[in-house]
């Protein structure tokens, strides 16, 4: 495998003939997570915008924006590739093959937020909720608001900065059904039993929205099928490649 450059993204290139498959990390990650999965495809896994080698977007964008960022790199393929994606790298994939249902062959996902799980009100600690009603009537500051984001945020959130938490903030309330139900490529969801991040009832509310589909769970197996269940996976991009 080779780290080249492809535009203004980076990405290792697995082996030497035409290209068939394209993978995107989740978040937080990199190209490294495909180094277990990909070696004997024909195949490139990107450090997505903001992560790895490449350069964070100068906006903050969504899903979809994401999707126009890296759609240069499908004219490296021959012909249209199977896109697997990881989490938040399969919210780009899915939103990339709704943009651009000629240049995807079909969809591998892992463990990808599809459609939105109302989180409850009680899963927010009450002073957070108190800090934001707040600073919704204008009755705390702006910095006030942002320390509460702070300590009462996900790890991502904390650990993101800059333009990077403004794209955190705007993917993670972004749901996926109309693209869903506009993609034409087979879709195939690999899924953990047990995953904590993206609950397997989110991959059965997608089984009920895309037309050609099937999914895959894994027993035991938590958010990271890609790297516990490499297996699994290939059987999923043999399937699509056949």
């Amino acid at each position: 495998m080779t780290l080249r450059a492809y535009g203004s993204l980076f990405g290792v290139r697995y082996g030497d003939g035409p290209l068939q498959v394209l993978a995107l990390h989740g978040w937080g990650r990199t190209r490294a997570d495909f180094d277990g999965l990909l070696p004997g495809y024909e195949a490139v896994a990107l450090d997505l915008p903001g992560f790895g080698a490449s350069p964070a977007p100068q906006q903050p964008v969504g899903a979809a924006g994401y999707a126009r960022l890296i759609e240069d790199v499908l004219g490296e393929f021959d012909a249209p590739p199977v896109v697997v994606g990881h989490s938040f790298g399969g919210r780009v994939a899915v939103a990339l093959a709704a943009a651009r249902p000629d240049s995807v062959s079909g969809l591998v996902l892992v463990g990808v937020p599809l459609v939105r799980r109302e989180r409850p009100a009680t899963g927010i600690p009450w002073r957070y909720r108190l800090i934001r009603g707040a600073a919704k009537a204008g009755l705390v500051s702006d910095e006030r608001l942002e320390r509460a984001r702070r300590r009462f945020g996900s790890a991502d959130y904390r650990a993101a900065t800059g333009v990077m938490r403004d794209v955190l903030v705007k993917v993670v309330n972004e749901s996926y059904e109309s693209e869903l139900a506009r993609l034409v490529c087979p879709v195939r969801l690999v899924w953990g039993e047990n995953d904590a991040a993206v609950p397997l009832a989110v991959a059965r509310g997608a089984v009920d929205v895309l037309a050609d589909v099937t999914l895959d769970v894994v027993a035991g197996a938590g958010h990271d099928v890609h790297l516990s269940h490499p297996d699994r996976m290939k059987a999923a991009i043999d399937g699509l490649l056949k």
